[in-house]
């Protein structure tokens, strides 16, 4: 096969998961298939309930609704695996409680999910909804679902395993506060054709390790001031530390809410309310600590031919994902934030329950 051809096949595969992730945004089934059995996946989080019965009514009552591990874990501290619970009988309303509401009982009946199942997850994951998904085997079906899009498990590689193919859109000159003339670096490219941008403060020198921040986007902190993180600190003191350094690049990257999006943040914050720290809050929603990826920032650094950083973090997995791809991680600065009576459990918990290299004692000492 020609590299042309090869790289036609791959466009063709990602269009393919595009398509089912708009189909499960819109709120309508995905057919996911393994070669032997087809199963129908809803997600429960953009579903409307007459589509929820109409799915029941279409597959005869046999669908289970997926709990992972970390929202079966909350129901049931010993059980540590995804699970399917039967939904036979159960209305939208009460899938939904159990699925990511506190407080719930454990259902009466379940049973280990399968393999083809638990993948359903991932394309929720891709699609920013919550890992809720309504499934049953339709294989045997006939054509009652014939109008769905159909995904094969195999295109839904492993996190990680592909690198992601971006290309630039832009360079452009901006004058930012306190920083002077600023390059802005347009990316596009990954799933979905996302637009990611770069931040080149100064004059760095790709010659020699660069300052490098990577960061995720943080609606309410760095653009409302929430004190309830330090987004929005570590995005100003990181960019002021690399015009003090002489140059440096700031790699922003679309990924609200630790990769699980608006909508599952602000589920979150709700069960912070109610006094549920960060992580507990993210697994009543069936997530694990972080769901970020780096393969974009790998490719970004790449197109900006820089091979050696000095990396701007407190979060030892971003080193340890661009020393696996391949980039030269020099060393680390800590980028650091104003400690408040709002955030620091959640800095707390950062360090003791998600690694991150902060000493709060020293931060609350400093303030």
């Amino acid at each position: 096969m020609s590299s042309d051809d090869q790289g036609f096949e791959f466009a063709s595969a990602a269009v393919q998961v595009e398509r089912a992730v708009a189909e499960l945004r819109y709120g309508r089934p995905v057919l996911l298939e393994d070669g032997r059995r087809t199963l129908a996946a809803l997600a429960l989080d953009s579903a409307a309930p007459a589509v929820y019965d109409r799915f029941a009514a279409a597959v005869d009552g046999r669908h289970s609704l997926l709990l992972t591990a970390n929202r079966a874990m909350r129901l049931m501290p010993r059980v540590d695996r995804d699970i399917a619970v039967p939904l036979s009988g159960v209305s939208f309303d009460e899938a939904s409680r159990l699925a990511y509401a506190l407080g719930q009982p454990a259902p009466d009946r379940w049973s280990p999910a399968d393999p083809l199942t638990s993948v359903s997850a991932e394309l929720a994951r891709m699609a920013l909804l919550l890992p809720a998904m309504v499934c049953a085997d339709v294989s045997a079906a006939g054509r009652r679902f014939d109008g769905c899009c159909r995904l094969d498990r195999s295109l839904l590689a492993p996190a990680g395993s592909q690198r992601q193919k971006f290309h630039i859109v832009v360079r452009t000159r901006v004058p930012l506060r306190d920083l002077g003339d600023c390059e802005f670096v347009v990316f596009r490219g990954g799933l979905a054709q996302k637009d990611q941008i770069a931040i080149v403060v100064g004059s760095p020198d790709p010659s020699r390790p660069v300052p490098v921040r990577i960061h995720s986007s943080c609606i309410t902190g760095d653009l409302c001031g929430s004190l309830k993180c330090d987004c929005g600190d570590q995005l100003r003191n990181g960019l002021a530390s690399m015009k003090a350094a002489g140059g440096g690049v700031l790699l922003y990257l679309d990924q609200e809410g630790r990769g699980t999006g608006i909508g599952a943040k602000m589920r979150a914050y709700g069960y912070q309310h109610q006094g549920l720290d960060t992580i507990d809050a993210d697994a009543e929603l069936g997530y694990d600590v972080d769901h970020r990826r780096y393969e974009a920032a790998v490719a970004m650094l790449e197109l900006l031919q820089i091979g050696k950083v000095v990396l701007f973090t407190n979060n030892p997995t971003k080193i340890a994902a661009l020393r696996t791809a391949g980039i030269e991680v020099e060393s680390r600065v800590p980028v650091t934030g104003e400690v408040t009576i709002e955030n620091v459990a959640y800095l707390q918990t950062k360090k003791e329950r998600a690694g991150h290299l902060l000493d709060i004692r020293a931060l609350l000492a400093a303030e």
